[in-house]
């Protein structure tokens, strides 16, 4: 199966995305097919053995609409849309101003019908009915032709839309009044006076492209971020190829070409430093306010800024696999993605043309007939229809996400889709890893203890063979063992029959001997006894180190005590965490008293240690059933939480090692700590790309106020619409009568659409709150 997002153009309403979206899933091949109306996007899952992308786009041409595959976005296709849309916003302002002038000279020419009042200050050639008609004819098939044309379209797929409704409703307002000034004589003979509403027609087709035209501007903004993203791109790169240095256009760099960056100059892709060193601002892809210093070996990402030195590095991503490159692309998804709160907006759409056609109906037959006023029956009817507008309903949630994942990413938060911004504020216990994501992730060696005493020639000679093995293993720990080992300046030999023991530890044969190195449970298991060490373990444990054991040929030689320092945003991260409501849970591999240590120091009340890998997911769904609550490190009040926990949760699970994958998937909202490992990152539904704490807390804060914004958004326009429906068809027309006007309805769709597009547009000020 393969998934595509392709850009759409010519919707009008949330019903033509119901629409497109049905026609997508009709194509032979395709699984499935969300159309985003607030984006103009679809993505689309299709097995390509079975359908085309030509054949999915001949579909969507085929329903009214053009589809366009939505590839890696560039300054310069990004420059592109802009200018499609600014052409689209001048198409619209042209016909605002024609319909306006048309609008204002009928108006002045209905002054006397409509104020009963002869006035002898207008001519009479203005309210000629004649003249009336010709002057309103480009108003209502040049300046409405969309709503035509669109209508067309969709009765060939025998469906309905918003343009439906503004056509009908235009419509009748406009023939009746052709009818009226071609043959008044008729309406005469019937016991009708002849009345004219064509200003009522021009003035609802102008205030509705009125509406657009804010609704397309103010769309324009939605997708600022992207733009923003885009538009950090260097646009040239300084190479050396075959002894030359030279200037090339970004797409051309390639992989393992060395690049030569200066002070104040953009890093064009990502690479490693080979020569050189510098401070660089990754504020814009990263979020972190301070640079960071980079040295030989360091990773640079493109778009990032050079601040003092100059360096060169070798290109190891360019083109879509940047960084930058798939921030902007999960963005795109993100954006195009549906929140499930969006589906009762969507079943409401799919149905709610067909039934204001019928209450629109409805109405003009209990006017007509039942209270015999075809006047009062067709400004009724001409009003039901234009006030029914379903696209605030449509637009209510895709614009806040748009707004809300962009933001996230000029914070430095990347959110894979609207589920997982939506399932963020919901999150009731969160699950933090120890290593790499409380701590540092850089442990390293702070006691050596060996079994023969402190003399400095055994040290050395167990750190030997130690150190041999574990340069085998990719561990954190077995890496702090190898660096404290080059300090020492110790030679290390070749390791035989070398094998990782998961969640236990290492082994291999050195110069023939049996070197183990582990978890005391281990050697436990192993048969090793670990009783002459105990007390030193005890005493490195209670100061919260890790400890590991060494054994040769069956026998402890030493232990050695590890530390894994602090991150500086943890605790002041956790405390907020907390006061947001959140259980906050450690979840480690580790021991449990240095587990406990660490989480004493950094505030977390519940702990859950010596977990092996396999088992974290289990442990996860545990928390989710509510099956288990988190042991406590003592507080009665964490007791207490831990025992009341019977019910459901929802759980967020924060890593960034491989090990840690399974558990951020089994999780309802797994966020990956950007700096970890790409499983890891390709696990999560929420990437933190500077590693730092304090972004979770940013992220929930991002979400609720998403989440408040949508709401805010449906609510409008459920109301706008429940009570705009009955005050359209007359039940104030005893008290409010002038509440009839289908001039007043066309304002107030507009106004519908308009007010939540912009409401939406308010988290663009969202700020992270630093203390809560």
């Amino acid at each position: 199966m393969e998934t595509v997002n392709l850009n759409l153009r010519g919707m009008s309403c949330a019903a033509c995305a119901n629409s497109i979206e049905s026609t997508i899933r009709a194509v032979p091949g395709v699984s499935a097919s969300s159309v985003n109306f607030g984006v103009e996007q679809a993505t689309v899952t299709y097995d390509p053995q079975k359908a085309t992308l030509e054949a999915i786009q001949d579909a969507v041409s085929d329903a009214g609409y053009t589809a366009s595959l939505q590839g890696q976005e560039t300054t310069e296709e990004g420059a592109a849309e802009k200018a499609a849309r600014a052409a689209e916003t001048r198409d619209l302002m042209q016909k605002v101003g024609v319909g306006a002038i048309v609008s204002v000279i009928l108006v002045i020419g209905s002054l006397s019908a409509m104020t009963g009042l002869k006035l002898p200050f207008i001519p009479g050639w203005l309210s000629n009915p004649w003249f009336q008609l010709v002057l309103t004819a480009p108003v209502q098939f040049w300046c409405g032709y969309s709503f035509y044309s669109n209508t067309w379209k969709a009765l060939k797929r025998h469906a309905a839309t918003m343009d439906t409704l503004i056509a009908l409703g235009t419509s009748a307002a406009y023939f009746y009044s052709v009818f009226a000034t071609v043959l008044p004589q008729f309406l005469v003979n019937q016991g009708l006076m002849p009345e004219f509403y064509y200003e009522t027609a021009a003035i609802v087709i102008t205030l509705i492209l009125l509406g657009r035209l804010f609704e397309n501007r103010a769309r324009g903004q939605t997708s600022d971020a992207i733009r923003k993203l885009i538009g950090l791109q260097a646009r040239e790169a300084r190479i050396i190829r075959n002894g030359q240095e030279m200037s090339v256009p970004i797409q051309d760099v390639q992989l393992g070409d060395v690049v030569v960056v200066r002070p104040g100059e953009k890093i064009p892709v990502d690479g490693e430093i080979v020569e050189g060193a510098s401070t660089i601002d990754e504020s814009m892809v990263t979020g972190e306010s301070v640079a960071t210093k980079k040295h030989v070996g360091d990773e640079v990402i493109g778009a990032t800024i050079n601040q003092t030195g100059s360096f060169k590095f070798r290109a190891t991503r360019v083109g879509k696999d940047t960084v930058l490159a798939q921030i902007v692309k999960l963005v795109q998804d993100a954006q195009g993605s549906k929140a499930p709160i969006q589906r009762l907006a969507d079943q409401v759409t799919g149905w709610f043309v067909p039934v204001v056609i019928a209450i629109a109906i409805a109405t003009f037959v209990i006017w007509f007939l039942a209270m015999g006023n075809l006047t009062l029956a067709l400004i009724t009817t001409v009003g039901v229809l234009i006030i029914a507008c379903p696209c605030a309903l449509g637009l209510a949630t895709p614009t806040s996400v748009m707004v809300g994942t962009g933001k996230g990413a000029e914070n430095g938060i990347l959110i894979k889709g609207a589920e997982s911004l939506e399932l963020a504020h919901q999150i009731q216990t969160i699950v933090l890893d120890k290593t790499g994501t409380i701590t540092q992730g850089k442990p390293t060696v702070t006691d050596f203890v060996t079994a023969q005493g402190t003399a400095n020639s055994n040290e050395l000679k167990l750190l030997r063979l130690v150190a041999s093995v574990e340069r085998n293993s990719e561990h954190p720990l077995a890496e702090a063992v190898v660096n404290y080992a080059k300090t020492q300046q110790v030679e290390l030999p070749t390791v035989q029959d070398f094998a990782a023991i998961t969640g236990s530890g290492v082994q291999g044969k050195v110069s023939g001997q049996m070197v183990q190195i582990g978890t005391q449970r281990w050697f436990h298991e192993l048969g090793i006894n670990t009783e002459a060490l105990q007390q030193d373990r005890d005493r490195l444990e209670a100061i919260g180190k890790t400890v590991i054991w060494l054994a040769i040929d069956g026998d402890v030689q030493g232990i050695m005590g590890i530390a894994d320092a602090i991150k500086p945003s943890s605790i002041q991260a956790i405390r907020a965490l907390q006061r947001l409501g959140l259980e906050v849970v450690m979840l480690t591999g580790d021991n449990r008293p240095t587990a406990e240590t660490i989480a004493r120091e950094v505030g977390i009340s519940h702990v859950i240690a010596e977990v092996r890998p396999d088992q974290k997911a289990s442990v996860i769904a545990s928390l989710q059933s509510g099956k288990i609550g988190a042991r406590s490190t003592g507080s009665k009040a964490a007791k207490a939480s831990a025992t009341k926990r019977t019910k459901a949760n929802i759980v967020a699970m924060v890593g960034d090692g491989i090990n840690d994958a399974p558990a951020l998937a089994q999780a309802d909202v797994g966020i990956a700590i950007g700096t970890g490992t790409d499983v890891a990152i390709a696990a999560s539904d929420i990437t933190l790309i500077s590693g730092d704490l304090q972004s979770i807390v940013t992220a929930i804060q991002l979400s609720r106020a998403t989440m408040q914004n949508i709401r805010q958004n449906l609510f409008f326009a459920f109301i706008y619409n429940v009570a705009g429906i009955p005050i359209a068809a007359g039940i104030l027309f005893p008290f409010f009568g002038w509440l009839l006007s289908p001039i007043l309805a066309g304002g107030a769709m507009a106004f519908s659409s308009v007010s939540v597009v912009t409401n939406a547009l308010r988290l663009r000020n969202f700020q992270p709150k630093t203390t809560i």
